[in-house]
């Protein structure tokens, strides 16, 4: 009686935590929605295929007679896939166009953060500064060409590629009439490596002359974002941008770091170029020799990663500009969308027979759990589509469907196990705990492999059979928490309930239809005379649903009179 009372409390605290879980998820999202949180909704998100979105023409910058080649393409390709996709799942669909272009489509209407992902080649070079000023605050026509009789070539070599022979009499001249929302500031990505560059800073406010290329964004080892500390550890508020280098990079930078460090003025500083920007001129206050520079600017949090990302996974190996930028309509839109439903609707109803007919009341459990799995299901995915701009497509669909036979399959694992427990002559209390411990090994290692091949899907796969695999890792996820949180305490309930203990025949746990084996006081309990037919019966059914392993026990049993009355007659 004592065991039983603890499981009944045991299972009403489950529930308990079950209900907290179900009111934290819609709680998350109830908040974000009355806060009017970016992306907050209790809809779901669709992909492109359902829903339609923006598509993207990036057409290459090449100069006179250059060509791209397929291995550019295919490299830009995947750059910009890894860029999209750091933001969380979002079905972008990727595509080269023509041995030319490259086509972006993105679901909904993609934020300006996003399109500077995708537009942005996030060529990075660090180049020592040789002469600064303050940019003109109204525009200035620039001199096309140096002015006549002005020399363009240094008269003495540069030794290194802070010195200043590389500031030629043209080059000043062009520098003095340079400003910063002319063309030549646009196109200033494109300089050569070794050759001195003009450019401005990202806010247009001051203009450099710089030297050559000292170190590239190639030798980069990582790149992360996060918030600028003191040497005692506090926090400054100013979002940056921490750099990793590899091998090469760190013996570089830590060679270029010591020679600035020995310069005043401007030649102290070094600018961190991004596609012809610079972003940051720091001055060289020491020598950097363990490769790990800060990028510090005007970053917000969502800048200082989108940065890091393009950093972390290269430059595009050429530059792109936006061709056009429109809006294209869904490509299988909402009838898809209601026959992909149909056809969840229908799988449902017939797990839903199956269930009521093979286990009768019992399979109303199994109904219960569903809801109880489809409720959480549709909240996790509401908040993965708001924090991770998580969108669902017809494959997410399609993995939500299979969701609900691998779900409802651990309930009948589940079953079957107390079943068994049952035909052993147990009561239905401890039936359900033993059933329970048998059934969880099962669960879990079934939940493992389809978790398993639902990451490995994920992490090789690309577009939307991504979104397959990441629906079909939660529900399988759900799918645990369920049977733990929902399914085994109810049973434990419902096992201390008149009509289940008793075993009516409606009840799906009948030990009699089970073919169960009663034991009295070390004996077997004999059948009643007069229920020979129903016992007959019973007894089809359960050698119908005997394991391979029960009947080749009962077949050990039934040999074994026959043996010893044999050698009786022998002796």
């Amino acid at each position: 009686m004592a065991s039983t009372l603890t499981a009944v409390k045991q299972a009403w605290r489950t529930l308990i935590w079950l209900v907290v879980i179900l009111a934290v998820l819609a709680g998350t999202i109830a908040g974000g929605v009355l806060l009017n949180a970016p992306g907050a909704s209790w809809g779901l998100k669709l992909g492109l295929d359902l829903e339609g979105g923006t598509q993207i023409i990036l057409a290459p910058k090449l100069e006179s007679g250059q060509q791209v080649s397929g291995e550019q393409l295919s490299q830009a390709v995947s750059i910009i896939r890894q860029r999209v996709d750091a933001s969380g799942v979002s079905e972008a669909e990727i595509s080269t166009q023509g041995g030319q272009n490259i086509v972006v489509s993105i679901p909904g209407t993609p934020d300006q953060d996003t399109l500077n992902r995708i537009e942005s080649s996030a060529k990075l070079e660090f180049r020592p500064v040789l002469v600064a000023d303050a940019a003109p605050t109204a525009a200035v026509t620039p001199t096309a060409t140096p002015a006549e009789g002005l020399s363009d070539t240094p008269t003495v070599a540069p030794t290194n590629a802070s010195d200043l022979n590389w500031v030629t009499p043209a080059l000043q001249d062009e520098f003095t009439n340079f400003s910063c929302d002319s063309d030549g500031a646009q196109d200033a990505g494109q300089a050569p490596a070794d050759k001195p560059l003009l450019a401005c800073d990202d806010t247009g406010a001051a203009k450099y002359i710089l030297g050559p290329v000292e170190v590239t964004g190639e030798m980069i080892a990582d790149a992360t974002s996060g918030v600028a500390t003191t040497q005692t550890g506090a926090s400054t508020g100013q979002w940056v941008v921490n750099i990793v280098f590899d091998g090469e990079g760190t013996e570089k930078f830590a060679d270029v770091t010591t020679r600035l460090n020995a310069l005043t003025g401007s030649q102290n500083q070094f600018a961190i170029v991004l596609d012809g920007k610079v972003i940051s001129a720091p001055t060289t206050n020491a020598v950097i020799t363990d490769g790990r520079p800060q990028i510090s600017g005007s970053f917000t949090e969502d800048t200082a990663k989108s940065l890091a990302d393009q950093l972390k996974f290269g430059a595009l190996p050429i530059g792109f500009t936006v061709q056009s930028n429109d809006s294209v309509s869904a490509t299988l839109g909402s009838s898809q969308l209601l026959s992909g439903l149909i056809a969840g609707l229908i799988g449902l109803i017939l797990v839903v027979i199956y269930s009521l007919f093979q286990y009768r009341t019992l399979g109303l459990v199994t109904v219960a759990s569903l809801v109880v799995a489809g409720i959480m299901t549709y909240l996790v995915i509401a908040l993965m589509s708001w924090r991770i701009d998580f969108r669902l497509s017809l494959a997410g669909v399609a993995g939500l469907i299979v969701a609900i036979g691998f779900t409802a399959d651990s309930f009948i694992v589940y079953f079957e196990r107390i079943r068994d427990e049952l035909r052993d002559g147990k009561g239905l209390a401890s039936a359900v705990e033993a059933g329970w411990r048998r059934a969880k090994r099962t669960i879990y290692a079934a939940k493992a492999v389809n978790l398993l091949s639902a990451v490995v899907l994920y992490v090789l796969a690309v577009g939307n059979v991504r979104g397959f695999a990441l629906t079909l890792g939660v529900t399988t996820i759900i799918d645990v928490l369920v049977v733990i949180l929902f399914t085994h305490p109810v049973l434990r309930l419902l096992a201390t309930t008149r009509f289940f203990s008793s075993g009516h025949k409606a009840s799906g746990l009948d030990p009699t239809a089970l073919g169960a084996i009663y034991r009295g006081r070390a004996e077997f309990r004999k059948p009643v005379e007069g229920a020979a037919t129903k016992k007959a019966g019973a007894g089809r059914e359960a050698a119908i649903r005997q394991t391979i392993a029960e009947r080749k026990a009962a077949q050990l049993t039934a040999e074994k009179p026959a043996d010893s009355k044999k050698d009786g007659k022998d002796s």
